[in-house]
């Protein structure tokens, strides 16, 4: 198969060993960067992240030209828990503050019935078929931390759900643009098979 490049994005923020080791791993070759040529040159793109919206997107605005170029082009890009976040339209956390705006949707805290952040396994409810979730069951469980989530305002961008205080998406999709607002490369089997399918979804549109 073909080893497709792929970059993901250094914004400042943590998690990037570990879903570069996974890429990798399966087939890959990932690339840590903050080089917008070298995010303009790649066959797709992974935001990761764990951390604050506001100080994340205040870094990837000087780099925020490239993403934009490379999702103009076709190219596949894939957001990861904080990631994921830093693709909607806004963010109430340290805000109201201006996402990406490649999805339609607002970051909004947890509601504090429920201990917080969420951290943890937690089982997802399939809306609507996607080829990022090929081969992945409805109540599969998969690894969440974090203390936001989004609010998307077209459901037709939902691929799943999850329920932690009040059900909200974990997977999201919108051309060749998806989320997780879990982490995929520590969910175990589940995770490495959608991490798997992107690495399709992305050779299929080399």
């Amino acid at each position: 198969m073909l080893r497709p490049k792929i970059a993901i994005v250094d914004y400042g923020v943590g998690n990037l060993r570990s879903i570069h080791k996974a890429l990798e791993t399966l087939g890959a070759i990932p690339e840590i960067t903050k080089d917008r040529r070298v995010i303009q040159r790649s066959d797709a793109v992974v935001l990761p992240g764990v951390g604050a919206f506001g100080d994340a997107i205040s870094e990837l605005e000087k780099i925020s030209g490239a993403i934009y170029g490379a999702v103009d082009a076709g190219i596949p890009l894939l957001g990861v828990c904080l990631g994921m976040q830093l693709l909607m339209s806004q963010s109430e956390e340290d805000g109201p503050i201006e996402g990406l705006n490649l999805i339609s949707g607002d970051v909004v805290k947890l509601p504090n019935t429920v201990k917080i952040p969420h951290m943890g396994w937690n089982s997802i409810k399939i809306k609507r078929p996607s080829p990022l979730m090929k081969g992945v069951k409805d109540g599969d469980f998969v690894y969440f931390v974090h203390s936001y989530y989004a609010n998307v305002r077209n459901p037709n961008t939902v691929i799943a759900t999850t329920e932690y205080g009040t059900e909200f998406s974990a997977v999201i999709s919108k051309g060749d643009v998806f989320g997780t607002q879990f982490h995929p490369e520590k969910s175990g089997d589940v995770g490495l098979r959608i991490l798997r399918n992107f690495i399709s979804i992305v050779v299929q549109s080399i």
